[in-house]
């Protein structure tokens, strides 16, 4: 992982919620959402908050004496996602999961949408959440299976390869598709002290208005944007166009299907593990 694999900053945080957000996010952070809403809470922290759309689920499910921390390691998505859900309940902070600035046994939940993929090292990320969990208390995120379940992450990847063939950018096969085996998962999970794992797999299909929308949430509102504009930096039209072709010659020129496939797990510390 390169530090270009992390960086949401610039324009990335405006497109990424507008195009990708209510494209491939929206129905696993509203199931999210749902399962934590179950265990009545009080005291959350979510990892990863990107722009909020997990967050603004929770605010919206969850009773009105729960609290909720939501952190991230981007400040630009931070803010973006603050600007955008101001309620009292929820505070917004600046936060590797990998040195969690919170006390030991601070939080019932600990939530990640679609972010350890992200974590440098999953063991210690893990670690951290168990750290900051109460006695008995839930973690739950979920990841993205393996990008050929995916099909417009897929096709877009497979469209940039064409027109990088020397230097593909590989981007979301590498970070958001690169965690899918969950047998690593729950070997991850074990080393760092958790037990009672549940995994579950759900599909969903992922619509767009038009190729082109598809083709802009990839590649400009994500870090594979990063990747195209290091190996060419004034290809990135031409390679959202690239992408958008290849999209329509799949899926066709108007509203667009494409089937979407993640993991959605949830841990509770062992009892044998204590801070």
């Amino acid at each position: 992982m390169t530090a270009a694999d992390t960086n949401f900053a610039g324009s990335i945080p405006e497109i990424y919620d507008r195009f990708l957000v209510p494209l491939i996010f929206e129905p696993y952070a509203r199931d999210l959402a749902d399962r934590i809403a179950r265990t009545e809470s009080q005291n959350l922290l979510e990892i990863a908050a990107g722009t909020g759309v997990l967050t603004r689920a929770l605010a919206a499910k969850l009773a009105p004496t729960a609290r909720i921390v939501s952190t991230d390691l981007n400040q630009p998505m931070l803010d973006y996602a603050a600007a955008r859900l101001q309620q009292d309940r929820v505070t917004w902070r600046q936060a590797d999961a990998l040195a969690l600035p919170f006390e030991n046994h601070s939080f019932d939940v600990v939530t990640c949408q679609f972010g350890v993929m992200f974590f440098p090292d999953k063991v210690k990320g893990f670690s951290e959440a168990r750290r900051v969990l109460k006695p008995r208390g839930y973690l739950m995120f979920n990841v993205w299976d393996r990008i050929s379940d995916n099909e417009f992450a897929d096709v877009v990847t497979e469209a940039l390869a064409s027109l990088f063939p020397q230097n593909p950018p590989l981007f979301m096969a590498r970070i958001p598709h690169g965690y899918h085996d969950v047998e690593k998962i729950r070997e991850d999970l074990t080393a760092a002290g958790f037990s009672d794992i549940s995994i579950e797999t759900i599909d969903h299909v992922s619509r767009a208005a038009t190729p082109d929308d598809a083709a802009i949430a990839y590649c400009q509102g994500t870090p594979l944007r990063n990747e195209i504009e290091a190996r060419a930096p004034l290809r990135l039209e031409e390679a959202t166009q690239a992408a958008t072709d290849a999209l329509a010659r799949r899926f066709g020129n108007s509203l667009i299907y494409g089937r979407i496939r993640a993991h959605v797990i949830s841990a509770i510390p062992s009892a044998s593990q204590a801070w």
